[in-house]
């Protein structure tokens, strides 16, 4: 899905990712950790280029999806209809929760009413949250909860049908109840999607990453099988960090 050679992010003259080489396969769902400031997410946002919105930044190496360059052969725009993002805080639209999910629709050109009606529940029913919703589409989104909101942004993402799934600290600020469903809703949708998150939690990236990569100050240092990585790390820095002893 992305092949990722020798790349190398800059801000300014400070390099904040330096020389990252990574395969990240399809229809499975990998998880990028590392300490406060490694990189992570700065790397994620080079997957759909939202990087290219911050004054000063320069990307070197290459980002294929599916062997195409996104940085040279790629328009952002259309990028971002392949490769969805969910962020750390949810931000649906101040519209309705429908008005939400048929927004992207909409831009793609879709007006039939029976088409976005269609859009709407399929995006809702893939984030497994049509049934608590299909009574309320007309109502504000902003009057659901953190975790509903979350949900309502990740069937956002789906409703453009996007390849990718980047989910940066998807649920960090949600409790531990709404997580759990958030992490439920990753692993049914690597069926159809390719998942890309980056995580604090360890144990959340045990618990459902195929592949992990651990970052430091900038580098990836290690990746591979999650349970390889988290029984058998083969950096120190992973070592320390997995252990808990990462300082």
């Amino acid at each position: 899905m992305f092949d990722c050679k020798d790349v190398d992010l800059y801000y300014g003259a400070f390099q904040a990712l330096k020389k990252v080489n990574l395969r990240i396969e399809k229809n499975q769902i990998t998880a990028l950790i590392g300490p406060s400031g490694c990189g992570k997410s700065t790397f994620l946002r080079t997957l759909n280029r939202m990087n290219d919105l911050v004054a000063g930044c320069r990307v070197e190496g290459q980002i294929l999806l599916g062997g195409t360059n996104i940085y040279t052969d790629v328009d952002p725009i259309v990028l971002r209809r392949h490769v969805g993002m969910v962020f750390q805080q949810p931000n649906p639209f101040p519209k309705s929760i429908y008005d939400n999910i048929a927004y992207g629709p909409r831009l793609k050109g879709i007006t039939k009413k029976s088409e976005l009606n269609d859009i709407v529940e399929r995006s809702l029913r893939q984030a497994a949250i049509w049934d608590e919703l299909k009574d309320r589409l007309h109502k504000s989104a902003l009057g659901l909860s953190g975790g509903q909101q979350q949900r309502l942004c990740i069937a956002r993402a789906l409703a453009v049908e996007p390849e990718v799934l980047l989910m940066d600290e998807a649920t960090s600020a949600l409790d531990p109840i709404s997580t759990a469903h958030i992490e439920d809703l990753a692993v049914k949708l690597k069926k159809d999607y390719t998942v890309i998150m980056v995580t604090h939690n360890m144990q959340q990236a045990q618990r459902i990453a195929d592949k992990t990569a651990f970052f430091y100050l900038g580098e990836m240092v290690e990746f591979g099988e999650t349970n390889q990585i988290f029984e058998n790390p083969q950096e120190e820095r992973t070592i320390r960090y997995v252990s808990g002893n990462f300082g």
